[in-house]
């Protein structure tokens, strides 16, 4: 097998690891709200909400030291471990217990921002300047497959059922759980690359394989990429584009665990309220395959820039939006779990509910591709301390929205993300626009980038 045919099979490898064990940590969050409110055990008491607030939390700090883990001990290493970790996490379920529940979402924490390092690390040494928007894109597909086939199966195990009973939900997450260890497993196959590039470019491949002589040089180039995140956080540029980073985190937390709750808890659906969580799930996988695809792969071939795929991303938003608004009734996110009889300003209607799963999916896909556009760009030279930003500032908000999403009604959620994304807009056209002007004065073409 030639080279760049063993790279192309450790992305495929990578993104099929990622698929697996996020078709079952997504479901997972999906539905676990809807679970725990089900729950008969009075021993119980915790709070999906609670959890996802936690995990985002941990994961936001926990991007200060994953560069250091993974540069002693590897990326392959890394992701298996971590993958355990969110296995161990799916695996609570089974029989939930709050302290247990509660400590796994310490651990997925740590883990989570250990594994996306790895996973940027691996898809660096594995890619070249010709080939990293290809396998970015074949990556991105992969993982976002996992929306499919999770919630696919919820649609169906869960089809006519009004309750979650032990049994249903025992069945559900040992099967999730076989499915994140599987992903686990397959990162064993991962090909170790060996070296090809000069002498003098030797030190930054070999820091991401652990290769590096000795663990104090390791931990030298940690902390010297935690310095260069410090000052590059407090730029221009990156404050702006904190603005809109801020905004996906709140956008990930409602289409990813709160929009889910307000569906299984509409009254209204009947017998399909909680299958519908699973088929929601399902059209969130067409909106953002469907915009990565666009947006991502197709990329090069667009001569308009980035701020109309931004513009399209926040029309759609603001549209699901609004009918989310006339559709669920207000107290859906914190109902009990007999759900609620209230109705918004519509009589729930289970298209419009899908219809605006698949727009949350294609606008999120659409800040996300562009974000990730931008500050590769801007930051070529210094893209990891960039990209942990950039995931410093998404969890943290996804942590503090997952908190609030305990107490305020749909209403006051929904205008947060209006408020926050009118301003992210805004904020990621002046960065473009400053970009655009910045090149044109050096007679460079903007709408080639």
């Amino acid at each position: 097998m030639s080279s760049e045919a063993k790279k192309l099979f450790n992305i495929i490898i990578l993104g099929v690891s990622f698929m697996f064990i996020f078709t079952a940590f997504q479901t997972c969050g999906n539905i676990a709200q809807t679970v725990i409110t089900n729950l008969n055990n009075t021993d119980f008491h915790g709070s999906g909400y609670t959890s996802m607030s936690v995990i985002y939390g941990v994961l936001s700090a926990s991007n200060l030291i994953s560069p250091s883990v993974v540069a002693i001990v590897g990326p392959q290493i890394s992701m298996v471990v971590s993958g355990l970790f969110y296995s161990l996490y799916i695996a609570v379920f089974i029989q939930p217990a709050t302290w247990a529940f509660y400590t796994a979402s310490v651990f997925i924490g740590i883990a989570a921002a250990v594994l996306w390092t790895a996973q940027g690390n691996c898809l660096t040494v594995n890619s070249d300047e010709n080939t990293i928007g290809r396998n970015s894109g074949v990556f991105w597909a992969l993982l976002q497959f996992s929306l499919f086939f999770g919630n696919l199966y919820i649609y169906f195990a869960w089809q006519g059922k009004t309750y979650i009973s032990e049994s249903d939900r025992r069945t559900v997450f040992i099967a999730l759980t076989v499915i994140s260890l599987v992903g686990t497993v397959l990162f064993f196959l991962i090909r170790k690359q060996e070296d090809t590039k000069a002498p003098e470019d030797d030190d930054s491949t070999n820091e991401i394989l652990g290769e590096s002589s000795s663990a104090r040089n390791k931990m030298m180039r940690a902390v010297a990429a935690f310095k260069k995140s410090i000052t590059l956080s407090f730029t221009k540029e990156m404050l702006l584009l904190s603005v809109t980073t801020a905004y996906t985190g709140l956008v990930l937390t409602f289409f990813s665990g709160v929009y889910g709750t307000c569906i299984g808890a509409v009254n209204r659906f009947g017998s399909e309220e909680k299958s519908l969580i699973g088929l929601s799930g399902i059209f969130i996988g067409v909106g953002e395959i469907l915009g990565g695809g666009v947006f991502g792969l197709l990329s090069k071939k667009s001569h308009s820039g980035r701020n109309p795929v931004v513009m399209l991303g926040i029309i759609v938003h603001f549209i699901a939006f609004y009918l989310i608004f006339f559709n669920m009734p207000n107290d859906a996110p914190i109902a009990p779990m007999e759900g609620t009889d209230q109705v918004a300003y519509m009589i729930p209607s289970k298209e419009v509910a899908m219809l605006c799963s698949f727009l949350l999916g294609l606008g999120d896909s659409c800040f996300n591709t562009q974000l990730l556009s931008i500050l590769g760009f801007l930051y070529s030279e210094d893209s990891a301390p960039a990209f942990a930003i950039f995931k410093f500032v998404q969890s943290s908000c996804a942590a503090v929205a997952y908190f609030y999403s305990n107490y305020f009604l749909l209403q006051w959620q929904l205008l947060i993300m209006v408020v926050v994304g009118f301003l992210g807009t805004i904020t990621f056209f002046t960065v473009d626009w400053g970009t655009a002007a910045a090149l044109t004065a050096r007679g460079s073409d903007y709408s080639s980038i």
